[in-house]
């Protein structure tokens, strides 16, 4: 793929936003990849797990190695991770660091360079934890000598 490609990413059957939009679920730009805001919905827009953080993470993590794969990589290549959560408890803090074990659960050491930003809601009830991120795919092996 020339550096100045664009490749848009809509995986068959994915889950889509309860309402009419053009958003893309992910773009490729060269070696790049863009995946946008993953949450833990069915292909009509309905929530998944609603106020299941954990079972909410994994599905999270699906889509975006759904998203990733479209492109030839995966969650190892995942070079920067934005996440959105959503907690109104008085213990923001232990939710946050469980929240935070389970999603290394899914990332390898050294992880991604990462934000989590605590939001009051996400655009569908029942949604704890919205996430998006940039991969970069890697360089094809070279053929050994022959």
């Amino acid at each position: 793929m020339d550096k100045t490609d664009k490749n848009r990413i809509m995986p068959e059957g994915f889950w889509d936003w309860p309402l009419p939009t053009t958003f893309s679920q992910g773009w490729q730009v060269g070696n790049l990849v863009f995946v946008g805001g993953q949450v833990s919905q069915t292909s009509d827009g309905r929530p998944l797990h609603p106020y299941d953080i954990e079972a909410q993470i994994g599905v999270v993590f699906d889509n975006i190695a759904t998203v990733l794969a479209e492109a030839g990589c995966g969650l190892s290549d995942i070079v920067k991770l934005n996440t959105y959560w959503v907690h109104d408890g008085d213990d923001h803090d232990e939710f946050y660091k469980y929240m935070t074990e389970i999603r290394h659960r899914y990332l390898p050491d050294p992880g991604p360079a990462a934000t989590a930003v605590r939001v009051a809601g996400l655009a569908v009830e029942g949604l704890l934890i919205e996430m998006e991120a940039i991969a970069v795919v890697p360089d094809p092996s070279p053929d050994p000598p022959g």
